[in-house]
C-alpha cells in the first residue's frame, strides 16, 4: 500500500490550508502589510500546484487521493481571490461567475466520466489557463501603494480577461474531448 503521505499530497494539503486565511486576509481595508501577506501566500499555493503534479510524475509517486484532490485544491484556491476581490472592485462579478462556472462544469464532467471509468486528462491549454489565472489573482491581490505603478490593477484585470478566455476555451476543449471519447468507445449500436 502507497502511503498518502508524499511531498505531492502535502503540497495539496498546503493549498487547502491557504484558503481560510486567505478569506481572513483578503478582506476590505486590511491594510498593506496584510495584503502583501497574502499575496506572497497565494502566490506560495499557486507555486505549490506547479511543483506537486511534477514531482509527482517525476518521482513515480502519483496517487488516487492526490488526482482526486490537486484539481479541488486548484479550484478552491482560485475560486477564493475570485470571489474575494470583488467587493474590493477589482475583479467584475460576472467575470468570477463565468469562471467558477466553468470549474465546476468540468469537475461534475470528470466525475461524470471517472464513473464509468474514462480519464480526460489535463491538457496543455487547461495549464496555460492556470498560470494565466494565477498572474492575474497575484497581480489584483498585489497592494497598489507598495509600488509607483498604478496601473498594475488593470494590467492585472486584463491577464484576467485573457485568463477568462483561456478558460472558457480549455472548458470547450474538455468537452469536445469527452465527447470523442465516449463517441470511440461507446458500443456500436
Amino acid at each position: 500500500m502507497k502511503s498518502i503521505y508524499t511531498v505531492p499530497n502535502i503540497l495539496t494539503a498546503c493549498r487547502f490550508a491557504i484558503v481560510p486565511v486567505l478569506l481572513f486576509m483578503l478582506q476590505p481595508d486590511r491594510g498593506n502589510v496584510v495584503a502583501l501577506a497574502a499575496f506572497f501566500l497565494f502566490l506560495s499555493g499557486a507555486l505549490t500546484d506547479l511543483a506537486d503534479g511534477y514531482l509527482a510524475r517525476k518521482y513515480g509517486i502519483e496517487s488516487v487521493l492526490g488526482k482526486l484532490m490537486d484539481p479541488l485544491a486548484d479550484k478552491m484556491l482560485v475560486a477564493t481571490p475570485l470571489i474575494m476581490l470583488i467587493p474590493m472592485g477589482r475583479i467584475p462579478a460576472w467575470v468570477s461567475l463565468l469562471i467558477i462556472s466553468r470549474e465546476l462544469a468540468v469537475t461534475g464532467l470528470r466525475g461524470l466520466a471517472a464513473a464509468s471509468g474514462i480519464v480526460v486528462s489535463a491538457s496543455g491549454l487547461g495549464k496555460i489557463k492556470s498560470v494565466f489565472q494565477y498572474t492575474a489573482l497575484c497581480i489584483l491581490i498585489f497592494p497598489l501603494g507598495l509600488l509607483p505603478l498604478p496601473f498594475l490593477h488593470d494590467l492585472g484585470r486584463i491577464i484576467l480577461y485573457v485568463s477568462l478566455l483561456l478558460t472558457l476555451w480549455s472548458g470547450f476543449d474538455y468537452f469536445v474531448r469527452l465527447k470523442n471519447i465516449y463517441l470511440t468507445s461507446a458500443p456500436d449500436a
